[in-house]
């Protein structure tokens, strides 16, 4: 009998750990519904039931107020497995100072946001290593957090709900030192994922430049290079069925049901996992905000103007490392 080789094992963690990630909301909320289920119907054990509610009514407003992070989760050597995937790289342009906060805004989301999750919510790349002295919160939907055992999951990584609430309790009542991690696009910004592209959904989304005011901490834009190569699209003929569908959806839902697909288990398969593609996150210089307590809506508008200047900037000046036209430009919509 053939055993396999420690390359063949290294491989087949890596693809698990891509695995259970990408697809744990879904695995832990099916479990969690069926099993509470069969509790309340078909056993004498609903107080269990009962009481895991009870404590999620308790507990509901702790992912506005720096979550439950666990320093051994995010040392995980699972997610170096992660990492090693793609592979993922963080690189900064500037040192950070742990004296203050500060607003790190990271571009673009892409499908699922690979490289801001195993960057920031993770020690895969080092983050404090090349961040000392600087604690990360990632912030993310506040939907994830409904669900019993999944916010734990997530709450153990130093993800927060994404919400005014939680911006103000982690740069108010955290000390100095924090990094407060927003992904600006978000879901909108799906639909533009696709290899090769660079556009972002930026343009009419300001609310954390006035955040960021409010407290007077900089802002730092980051750009994560590849991050849109992970997977590809369907694109249907506009006016279609299926693309009035699609709009339709996103109307109503405002999420956009993207028809992509990437590999399978194995390399050359098809399935719904990522490419093995490398994704390297750059973090460019904090932008120093004035504290304005209540900013009218022209200083919000001229701080995200320099805010989206200096993202053109750091992606113009890395750009051509990652293969991009020196044409090439960074499109906001």
């Amino acid at each position: 009998m053939l055993l396999p080789s420690k390359k063949d094992l290294k491989t087949a963690l890596d693809v698990f750990a891509v695995f259970q990630w990408s697809f744990s909301a879904l695995l832990i909320t099916t479990t969690v519904i069926a099993v509470n289920l069969y509790l309340v119907v078909f056993t004498p054990y609903w107080p269990v039931t009962v009481f895991i509610l009870t404590w999620l009514a308790f507990d509901w407003k702790t992912p506005q107020r720096g979550g439950r992070r666990f320093t051994c989760v995010r040392h995980w050597r699972l997610w170096k497995h992660y990492s090693d995937y793609f592979p993922l790289k963080l690189l900064k342009t500037h040192d950070i100072c742990p004296s203050r906060n500060y607003i790190l805004v990271c571009h673009p989301h892409g499908l699922f946001a690979h490289g801001w999750f195993g960057h920031f919510a993770t020690e895969a790349s080092g983050f404090s290593k090349i961040f000392p002295g600087i604690t990360p919160y990632i912030l993310t939907l506040g939907a994830f957090f409904w669900m019993p055992f999944l916010r734990e999951y997530i709450m153990s990584t130093g993800a927060c709900s994404v919400s005014r609430s939680s911006f103000d309790f982690l740069l108010t009542h955290k000390g100095t030192g924090n990094m407060v991690i927003v992904v600006t696009g978000g879901l909108a910004e799906c639909r533009y994922s696709l290899p090769g592209s660079s556009t972002l959904v930026l343009k009419n989304r300001s609310g954390f430049v006035r955040v960021a005011l409010q407290h007077g901490v900089p802002l730092i834009p980051a750009y994560a290079f590849g991050e849109t190569d992970l997977y590809d699209q369907h694109i249907f003929t506009p006016g279609g069925f299926v693309n009035r569908f699609q709009k339709w959806f996103q109307s109503m839902v405002h999420i956009y049901p993207c028809a992509f697909y990437g590999r399978g288990f194995t390399k050359n398969s098809w399935g719904l996992l990522p490419y093995s593609r490398p994704v390297t996150t750059i973090v460019g210089e904090p932008l120093p905000m004035p504290k304005i307590e209540n900013p009218s809506q022209e200083i919000v508008a001229k701080y995200h103007t320099l805010y989206i200047d200096a993202l053109r900037k750091l992606f113009d000046q890395h750009k051509t490392k990652f293969g991009i036209s020196e044409t090439q430009e960074l499109e906001i919509i």
